[in-house]
């Protein structure tokens, strides 16, 4: 599934040094160094999308070794979970409806998956792939689909079919799963475990999703910007200071109309996207948290969403309805 980037960014490199006037990355360690801290940028492609990690901390070889494994991480996540990859176990699971011996991390997540799926009533739903090949379909072409074709695929969509078994993965005939919605934050997560065990105390972490922890080298605090959904470039309000987790779900991200109505995330009962909301994004204590509930909060809507998201400690919403 294509993505384009849903955020702006306030903290890492180059948007700190454009907010604050300075020069680049030069200024950023500079700003480092003035406290006796080393500073650690490292960028690459995964996930679909653009992956970024910067550290601070006093002992270079540390930093060094963290982003190696922090990028580890990443790919393991990627080769779990990512649709991105045809070689990924849940590719796999989806070509062949059977997954033996599946990958813990793939596991993990799926767990979550259909655990959301059961407090929202339906409106996160692993299953929705069918509906992503549909629309995607449709809209090469010029078109949408019409209600017959969004009744049929939609019989397909039912996260209650997954056969989640100690040794397998099982799903039915005309099945497909993807946990897009998860597999950013669930990265994030995995990364920040990394950094933990390196005694990282401050860092930025970009998997499409954001994490933070500690502060920016210069002393302040980590600032993350949110995307204005009709201005994707500009920056519509800055979280200050944050830390935690964060998520954003949009119709901007992949629209498959002009006007926004038509989009990458579905409403599994109708097979339509949900007409309610821009964007929703969610803070929360982990990665996948923040993931999954900023994708389900989309489909119900502000007060539902507000509703379930409330029901899990130390998350909150933010919600740009339709315009």
């Amino acid at each position: 599934m294509p993505m384009r980037r849903r955020r702006l960014l306030l903290g890492t490199v180059g948007a700190l040094a454009a907010a604050a006037g300075l020069g680049g990355s030069a200024a950023f360690r500079s700003l480092a160094a003035g406290r006796g801290l080393a500073t650690r940028t490292r960028a690459g492609l995964a996930l679909g999308t653009t992956v970024a990690l910067t550290l601070a901390g006093r002992d270079e070889a540390d930093l060094e070794a963290a982003l190696r494994e922090g990028f580890r991480a990443i790919r393991a996540v990627e080769a779990a979970a990512s649709l991105f990859r045809t070689d990924s176990a849940l590719a796999r699971l989806n070509r062949d409806g059977i997954l033996r011996a599946p990958d813990p991390l793939l596991v993990t997540q799926l767990r979550f998956a259909l655990d959301l799926a059961a407090a929202s009533g339906g409106a996160f739903d692993p299953t929705v792939q069918p509906l992503w090949t549909l629309w995607a379909g449709h809209a090469a072409r010029g078109g949408r689909p019409a209600d017959a074709a969004l009744r049929e695929t939609t019989a397909s969509v039912d996260w209650r079919r997954v056969r989640l078994e100690p040794d397998a993965i099982r799903l039915e005939p005309g099945m497909g799963l993807t946990l897009n919605g998860l597999v950013q934050g669930f990265a994030a997560d995995r990364v920040m475990a990394v950094l933990e065990a390196h005694g990282i105390a401050d860092a930025f972490v970009d998997t499409g999703e954001f994490g933070a922890r500690g502060q920016h080298p210069d002393g302040t605090p980590w600032r993350l910007g949110l995307a204005d959904p009709r201005a994707p470039h500009a920056i519509a309000e800055v979280l200050t200071p944050f830390s935690g987790f964060a998520s954003t779900s949009g119709d901007y991200a992949t629209s498959f109309s002009p006007d926004h109505a038509d989009h990458h995330i579905f409403d599994p009962a109708t097979g339509r996207s949900p007409a309610a909301l821009s964007s929703v994004t969610v803070t929360a204590p982990t990665g996948l948290l923040a993931d999954g509930l900023s994708t389900a909060a989309m489909v119900l809507g502000p007060a539902a969403g507000q509703r379930l998201v409330s029901d899990y400690p130390g998350c909150a919403a933010r919600f740009t309805r339709k315009s």
